[in-house]
């Protein structure tokens, strides 16, 4: 009887933690962020990723123009797959693009937009991601719509068709 209770407990102890973790997986108690509340754009300070002069926010967005903010890094694959997107943006619409380029080398950075071509009006460096955060940013590739110095639609991850088919409603 003893030799049966010590198998007994362990498959039933198994049970209960199989069940455990099932029922974890269920819940869906991850942070999603909101995207899309309206949010006014940070004040900041940014080097520029040419010149590497020093230029404050209200210099970059004016208040009557809609700008695609798109943070990307040399490094990043789906900023490489991307990017082919924000190109044709830039082309067929004329979007006011401004790239911010995370933590990046910035060779390699100047390779990369030479190598696919510069889909961006204005590039700025922000080397140690402390901007990035400002915004909000996890990762990269993000991009934020911006229409009279408000946020008004945050893209987590590369864009792809459907939202550059959704960034050309909002922008009319």
């Amino acid at each position: 009887m003893k030799n049966k209770i010590l198998p007994i407990s362990l498959i039933l102890f198994f049970i209960i933690i199989f069940y455990i973790f099932y029922k974890g997986l269920e819940d869906s108690k991850i942070y999603t962020p909101n995207l899309n509340t309206t949010i006014k754009i940070p004040n900041f300070n940014i080097k520029d990723f040419y010149t590497n002069e020093t230029i404050e926010s209200s210099n970059i967005f004016k208040s009557d123009e809609v700008y695609l903010l798109n943070i990307w890094s040399s490094w990043c694959v789906p900023c490489r797959q991307e990017h082919p997107l924000l190109m044709k943006l830039n082309k067929e619409l004329g979007l006011n693009i401004v790239g911010m380029n995370y933590k990046d080398n910035k060779e390699n950075a100047r390779d990369f937009l030479n190598e696919l071509g510069n889909p961006y009006h204005k590039v700025f460096t922000d080397l140690d991601g402390t901007i990035a955060i400002e915004w909000g940013a996890y990762g990269v590739p993000e991009s934020y719509l911006i229409s009279d110095n408000n946020i008004i639609k945050k893209y987590v991850g590369p864009l792809n068709h459907e939202i550059i088919d959704e960034i050309k409603l909002l922008i009319k």
